[in-house]
């Protein structure tokens, strides 16, 4: 499951987020950051205009890398609260539409990484095929 995290330096005392500006994105397996992404977009994550994905807790990490640790008790995990009063009015945006490009961006991404995986592999079998040749050659 994707979870809203923060860095353990980025909640107070009360358990509240500092600076929510730095939450992120991750999936947690095992007690640990499996996957991690960029930091949220405030327009959407903490925009009063947008009440359908505003970041209202998030787990918390003891830093921001894969493997890293996440708090957990007796019931499971720990969670931080972010104040409203970290929250602004940015206006109302296409939150569908933004889910759309990035889905679209990843997309490209990823077949740009298996283009330029296919072309490696076929350089490699080239340079192969050339140190065979020439070692044939003596």
């Amino acid at each position: 499951m994707i979870r809203h995290c923060v860095e353990e330096s980025n909640v107070d005392g009360d358990m509240s987020v500092v600076d929510p500006t730095k939450i992120r994105h991750v999936t947690v397996a095992g007690g640990r950051i499996a996957l991690l992404s960029g930091l949220i977009d405030p327009a959407s994550h903490l925009n009063l205009d947008l009440p359908d994905h505003r970041a209202t807790i998030c787990i918390i990490a003891e830093r921001f890398a894969v493997g890293a640790e996440v708090k957990m008790d007796s019931d499971g995990l720990v969670f931080a609260t972010v104040p409203r009063s970290l929250y602004g009015h940015y206006g109302h945006l296409d939150y569908t539409q933004r889910l759309v490009d990035m889905i679209k961006a990843v997309d490209t991404n990823q077949e740009k990484r298996k283009q330029a995986s296919k072309q490696e592999r076929a350089a490699t079998r080239s340079r192969k095929k050339a140190s065979i040749e020439r070692e044939n050659k003596k």
